[in-house]
């Protein structure tokens, strides 16, 4: 459980510094407070969208991972930034990213600093 807690909070993080850094990825509200709790319930759509989907997806494109030695790795990550931002459409959150060449950067900027937040966030599980 402290585990996908912490998990949750590091994507919360990395998805606010892709809104921050990128005019293309959005998220809008009236209140600090909304836009934060968005941004968790994002971050857990995001979390269940790699998941569930990534592995499958991974799994199916696994030829290309080989062919250009891991690189598609942006181009997966990118989709799943695309798919978190179409459920948090339907699910009426108000978090948009706009663009393919968009979600490619975004999804670069989540890796990262998701990895950056993993390393320091204490991890019990």
């Amino acid at each position: 459980m402290m585990n996908f807690l912490v998990k949750t909070i590091a994507n919360a993080g990395a998805l606010a510094v892709a809104v921050w850094l990128l005019d293309k990825i959005t998220l809008t509200g009236d209140s600090t407070g909304r836009k934060a709790g968005t941004l968790v319930l994002v971050a857990l759509v995001f979390g269940l969208v790699n998941l569930l989907v990534k592995p499958v997806v991974t799994v199916l494109t696994l030829p290309l991972f080989v062919l250009t030695l891991g690189l598609f790795t942006l181009v997966v990550n990118a989709l799943m930034l695309l798919l978190t931002s179409w459920l948090a459409d339907k699910l009426d959150l108000s978090f948009h990213v706009e663009g393919f060449w968009a979600a490619v950067l975004g999804g670069l900027i989540v890796s990262i600093v998701s990895w950056a937040l993993n390393v320091v966030l204490p991890d019990k599980d």
